[in-house]
């Protein structure tokens, strides 16, 4: 059984990374909420989270939940670039949004299940008779949590259109039938072995035994006085003296030998039903998450939709109230969002004021382009954009407290870093770049990267205080550039909107002026 939320034909986590971590915490004695599913990030993961505000997002997701907090780091950073997988992922989760308490309620039973296997897991030998013992109490509780999935299956049918759920429960409704049911909780019953267990056995040399084989007790079909008054059939037996301790152990080993193959038969099958429920729980922890921003976002009265993604060579980029989630959520309050329609345009420069709202447009084109790329819905009334190959990002740093370098090598050395693993359709982020040097040579660096990056099909977007880079542009009147200027009224005050506009040579110094000396006046 597959459950195949997050991608039409795999799993989300292919490598069952998930059975081989559990059973590690177990020998730990680890909490289980604690799960890390250790998937590969992308090796800029780390500047990703610190530069977008990603931890914030993330944590709404998880709502105080390790397990859902590392799906959704995992979901959100591992960024898919097939159009047919990101569509795939937006309609599951719109039937999350339209039937939320009964994916909340898939998810309670993935967890009960695996909760409820976790315990019986403690404690056990591994003997045979043991692991056959364990297997069929587990088992019998499997049954129960899948035929609680069957019935919501059966309940659900025809309202959730996705493919995604729609082949889940075709697949639940197919494989658990009532008969299927019946049939288990048969065997499960004979598994018991109320009547002894019968094997048989052939000799080798030396009068060893060999061939183990456990056979089925015949069933006996008569009335219980028929079966009273009939004859004893003639049968060779041999009783243990209660205290021969030798006698015991070797019946015991016997009987091991002859359960050897169904406990291990059975082993595998709670093996492969935990799978399918930790796989479960794993991509429903994912819409979980989603569903825990989606209604904080709303209730901070912040837009959301569903992106329209592109082909990564389309160069399109087109959006309507695009806020940055981030910053709505720390503030927990509504945020002033942005439109612009930057279609066939491959460089973007962002100047203006100081607090104007750069780097917090920045932050929304970047999560934005995340969350489109896991599937989920964007912080924006509309937003249209190509996917990208990678998402980077370069924003300034303050000065190494070790002081084994200084800022502006420290920029080069991240540049350097960036340039070996980027390549053509990915999307870089800069903010503030090259600024820690003089304006004259952050410029001319500004510009020779930028220009190297367009050349090799990168697409830039570039907030930047240096007017000398950015008026350079300006002045080859390049197709595919886009100039976003922060608004300041005429009084100081900023609207934090951005408009496309001309870069200034003026970054407002005399408003700080202003201000500070206005202070120390009053």
């Amino acid at each position: 059984m597959k459950a195949f939320l997050m991608y039409r034909g795999r799993d989300f986590d292919p490598q069952q990374i998930l059975t081989r971590r559990e059973r590690e915490l177990r020998y730990r004695n680890t909490d289980v909420a604690a799960l890390d599913l250790r998937q590969v990030l992308p090796w800029n993961h780390e500047a990703l989270v610190q530069d977008l505000g990603l931890d914030i997002l993330i944590g709404v997701m998880a709502d105080g939940d390790n397990f859902l907090f590392e799906a959704s780091k995992v979901a959100v950073l591992s960024s898919l670039t097939d159009l047919d997988t990101i569509r795939y992922r937006q309609d599951v989760f719109s039937d999350c949004l339209r039937h939320e308490q009964t994916v909340r309620d898939i998810y309670r039973i993935a967890m009960r299940a695996i909760e409820g296997e976790r315990k019986n897991y403690f404690g056990y030998r591994t003997y045979p008779g043991s692991i056959l013992h364990r297997s069929v109490e587990v088992l019998r509780m499997f049954v129960v949590e899948l035929k609680s999935l069957r019935d919501i299956a059966d309940r659900a049918s025809g309202l959730f259109p996705s493919d995604g759920f729609s082949r889940l429960f075709g697949m639940l409704r197919e494989e658990l039938s009532d008969d299927h049911f019946s049939e288990i909780d048969e065997h499960l019953a004979r598994m018991k072995f109320k009547k002894g267990v019968l094997i048989s056995a052939g000799l080798r040399r030396g009068n060893k035994g060999d061939n183990y084989v456990l056979r089925r007790n015949p069933q006996d079909d008569r009335g219980w006085l028929e079966r009273l008054m009939s004859r004893k059939p003639e049968a060779y037996t041999f009783q243990l003296h209660p205290r021969d301790e030798s006698g015991a152990q070797a019946l015991s080993a016997l009987n091991d030998r002859g359960v050897n193959l169904v406990a291990n038969a059975l082993a595998q099958s709670v093996d492969h039903i935990l799978s399918f429920f930790q796989m479960l729980r794993a991509e429903l922890a994912f819409y979980i998450g989603c569903l825990n921003l989606h209604a904080r976002l709303l209730r901070l009265e912040t837009p959301v939709c569903l992106p329209v993604p592109a082909p990564a060579s389309a160069r399109r980029l087109s959006f309507s109230g695009l806020c940055d989630p981030s910053l709505a959520l720390s503030r927990n309050g509504k945020v002033i969002g942005n439109d612009a329609q930057a279609d066939d345009k491959n460089l973007i420069i962002v100047t203006g004021a100081n607090t104007g709202g750069k780097s917090t447009f920045l932050r929304s084109v970047g999560l934005a382009a995340l969350m489109m790329q896991a599937g989920m819905f964007v912080a924006a009334d509309t937003f249209s954009s190509e996917v990208s190959i990678h998402v980077f990002t370069h924003y300034k740093r303050e000065e190494d407290a070790t002081m084994e370098s200084g800022k502006w090598d420290e920029e080069l050395s991240r540049m350097s870093a960036l340039v070996e693993r980027i390549g053509r359709d990915a999307l870089v982020l800069f903010n503030e770049s090259f600024a820690s040097t003089n304006e004259r040579e952050g410029s001319e660096i500004a510009r020779q990267i930028v220009s190297a990056l367009l050349d090799s099909g990168v697409k830039v977007v570039f907030v930047t205080h240096l007017f000398h880079f950015a008026e350079g542009f300006v002045a080859r009147k390049s197709e595919g550039a886009m100039f976003l200027r922060a608004e300041r009224r005429a009084d100081g005050t900023r609207p934090f909107k951005l408009i496309e506009a001309d870069p200034l040579q003026t970054s407002y110094g005399e408003d700080l002026y202003r201000t500070v000396f206005s202070v120390a006046a009053a």
